[in-house]
């Protein structure tokens, strides 16, 4: 996860330089369940022949590395805001269909990176107090691919693999005047293409849904 701590910190760092325009920033960290529905898996064996494969991935949120993300936002005014975010999403083949497809290990699982530049609107206490927010961003996948085929090679580290997608909506509610608690749900889409060690190759699109809960700080 190093790189992807480098890409956010540099992310953050340039909110922060831009503060004077700024109307309010606020960083939001989180955590929650997520899961990922079935999709197709292709390419290329190490060595010759190819595979496809569909997987009805798992997302093992509460299961080290955990599941979580955090955003980075701009508000510049009460209810518009921008900023970038990084989430650590995770995928594993479950085992049957993993050996049925000719694979020791095949998952994406250190995570599945999804980092976005993303546009927010909020409705401040909107409801008594809660204030509810949608947001959508554009970005990257940037997974840690660790894929073996039996008795292959083993494929283990970062790769950017393609581009990706972000929704999400939820509601905020202030425990102070630079605190909050906020609970939403999220949904990602990436396309993907990897390469694996020894010349093989990794085609899949990867949905995830999450239910998350955090806590943010403005300051």
């Amino acid at each position: 996860m190093r790189q992807v701590a480098t890409i956010f910190r540099a992310a953050l760092l340039a909110l922060l330089m831009a503060g004077p325009a700024a109307a309010e920033f606020e960083l939001s960290i989180y955590s929650g369940y997520q899961t990922a529905p079935h999709s197709r898996a292709k390419g290329d064996y190490p060595g010759g022949g190819t595979y496809n494969a569909l997987f009805g991935w798992e997302g093992r949120s509460f299961e080290l590395p955990l599941y979580y993300g955090a955003r980075g936002t701009w508000w510049v005014n009460d209810r518009f805001g921008w900023g970038f975010e990084g989430t650590h999403t995770k995928v594993y083949a479950p085992g049957a269909e993993r050996t049925a497809a000719g694979f020791d290990r095949f998952e994406l699982s250190d995570g599945h990176n999804i980092i976005t530049a993303n546009a927010l609107r909020r409705w401040p206490n909107r409801w008594k107090g809660v204030t509810p927010h949608v947001g959508g961003g554009l970005g990257f996948a940037m997974p840690h691919v660790d894929v073996e085929p039996a008795g292959g090679p083993r494929t283990y580290g970062f790769q950017v693999t393609g581009p990706a997608v972000r929704l999400f909506a939820g509601a905020s509610m202030d425990l102070s005047e630079r605190w909050a608690l906020f609970g939403e749900y999220q949904f990602t889409w990436s396309d993907n293409t990897a390469d694996l060690d020894g010349g093989g190759s990794l085609e899949t699109r990867i949905i995830t849904n999450a239910v998350n809960l955090g806590v943010s700080y403005r300051f």
